[in-house]
């Protein structure tokens, strides 16, 4: 038995949502019909016994005046009724003739003898008779002591029950049947949605999501359905819309990742190949003049430096990418005006033929920074201006506050930056002349470096570029009670300039 439970169960389980909701309200509907139909039907037999009581009774009453004058009942009433006299005494009832009795008449005499141990005035009662069928019997006294049993067939009633219960099945299964199939259609037509949800689902497995380029182009049909199924596609095409984003994300992070290992290969390949190339020249020419020695070892360790530099840039990158949550930086504040002069003084010394004009405000801007970082980020943009605009061009580099953000702008006046290459130039490895040597053009990750050593200290750079004139403006936050305030680190009063145009 429990097998077989767990089997329809299990059965049951299989059957789509539409058909087991349609079965559900089937069987709903089948139990408030039977209800229903029960309640009816005995409310009608009821009825009818009461009926038919009735008639016995007014029967009875001719009947009555019939037994106190003759002793017993001659006339006779309706076809197929029965009617008999008892005198009971003693408990022992004692049928009166003549008598119209059946074959089986011993529910007439015992029906005499509970009414007179109840002294109620009537008793009803229902009995088969034998092959006469079922009679309805109902017992009244007629003077103490005498009683007169009437019996009525429930003939008729029989038959109208049972006409009324066949007419009650035959429409009640009509109309389940009708409910089922009407039901069953509504149902699955507002169960459509999520057919089609799950079809797009089952589309969304079978596209391919390893492609670099892989997009879902497939979302619900945002029609019908009602409000719970508006809020259903709602999420579901909202998921569909974060799976794509999180999918272009990755896209684009793999992207970048081969972009970057390839950059960093090729970089790093040509400064191995140089300290192989003039390790060999070493290690064959070891005879050679000491001074031809020294010169292939000053070149070995040029080379180990380059690809020292690139590889701490590198490192630094990588450190900044994974620390989010905890930026690898040593913040104190900082005056960024002896910090700009320093950088400056580091500018002359290494590029004398590009004039540097330096521009700072009447007091003192102290933000909290890491300043070996930020160091670092100036001697970047200073030398990107140098490497990138011809000799004789002006370099400025100015230091300011407003309101909440310190400003440090690197300017120079040379010809500028290509449209192009503007929104790539934070790029790493990327060069904006791809013909420059590395010598002369650098690795390509000094303006990626500065990016993102300002975004590790919550500010910004910007670069606007035009013929003529390309500037970087490096935002930083200060803290409050860090405004401004005070004389500048060198000097004092208003605005100070220093130029070298000796070059």
């Amino acid at each position: 038995m429990k097998r077989a439970l767990r089997g329809l169960r299990h059965t049951y389980g299989r059957l789509r949502l539409g058909t087991r909701l349609a079965l559900g309200l089937g069987v709903l509907s089948l139990t408030v019909f039977a209800v229903v139909g029960t309640v009816l039907t005995t409310y009608m037999h009821d009825y009818l016994e009461r009926q038919l009581g009735d008639r016995m009774k007014s029967a009875q009453v001719v009947q009555a005046k019939d037994a106190v004058e003759h002793g017993a009942v001659r006339r006779e009433t309706y076809l197929g009724w029965y009617q008999a006299v008892y005198e009971v005494s003693d408990g022992e009832p004692r049928l009166r003739q003549p008598a119209a009795l059946p074959e089986d008449s011993t529910a007439f005499a015992a029906l005499a003898e509970r009414l007179v141990d109840s002294r109620a005035d009537d008793l009803f009662d229902t009995r088969p008779l034998g092959r006469e069928g079922t009679y309805r019997l109902r017992a009244c006294e007629v003077k103490p002591g005498v009683v007169l049993v009437t019996a009525a067939p429930t003939t008729d009633i029989d038959n109208t029950v049972t006409r009324l219960i066949t007419v009650q099945v035959i429409a009640f299964a009509l109309a389940l049947l009708a409910l089922v199939v009407f039901g069953r259609r509504t149902l699955r037509r507002g169960l459509k949605p999520l057919s089609d949800m799950a079809h797009t689902a089952h589309s969304i497995t079978s596209h391919d999501l390893t492609e670099s380029a892989a997009r879902l182009p497939l979302r619900a049909d945002p029609r019908g359905g009602g409000p719970e199924m508006e809020e259903l596609r709602t999420a579901f095409n909202t998921m569909l819309e974060h799976i794509d984003d999180s999918l272009a994300v990755r896209a684009e992070a793999e992207q970048r990742l081969r972009q970057f290992v390839a950059d960093a290969s090729h970089e790093l390949r040509t400064p191995l190949t140089s300290v192989r190339g003039y390790a060999d020249l070493f290690q064959y020419a070891a005879a050679n003049a000491p001074e031809e020695r020294d010169n292939h070892l000053s070149r070995l360790r040029a080379e180990a430096a380059r690809m020292g530099f690139l590889l701490d840039d590198l490192l630094l990158l990588a450190r900044l990418d994974a620390s989010e949550a905890e930026t690898p930086l040593r913040l104190v504040e900082t005056d960024l005006v002896e910090l700009v002069h320093q950088a400056a003084d580091a500018f002359r010394a290494s590029h004398p033929d590009h004039p540097l004009r330096m521009t700072t405000g009447p007091a003192a801007v102290c933000p909290a920074v890491d300043t070996q970082r930020l160091r670092q980020v100036l001697d970047n943009l200073l030398a990107n201006a140098a490497v990138h605009t011809p000799p004789g061009t002006e370099v400025s580099v100015s230091v300011a506050a407003t309101g909440s953000e310190a400003l440090i702008t690197v300017a120079d006046t040379g010809p500028g930056i290509p449209p192009a290459d503007r929104a790539r130039v934070f790029g790493r490895f990327y060069r904006v002349n791809q013909a420059r040597t590395r010598d002369r053009g650098g690795s390509g990750l000094g303006l990626s470096v500065a990016d993102s050593l300002i975004r590790a200290h919550g500010g910004t750079i910007e670069l606007t570029s035009s013929p003529g004139a390309t500037v970087f403006t490096v935002r930083l936050p200060l803290r409050r009670g860090a405004q401004p305030t005070g004389p500048p680190a060198e000097g004092a009063g208003g605005v100070r300039e220093q130029a070298d145009r000796s070059a």
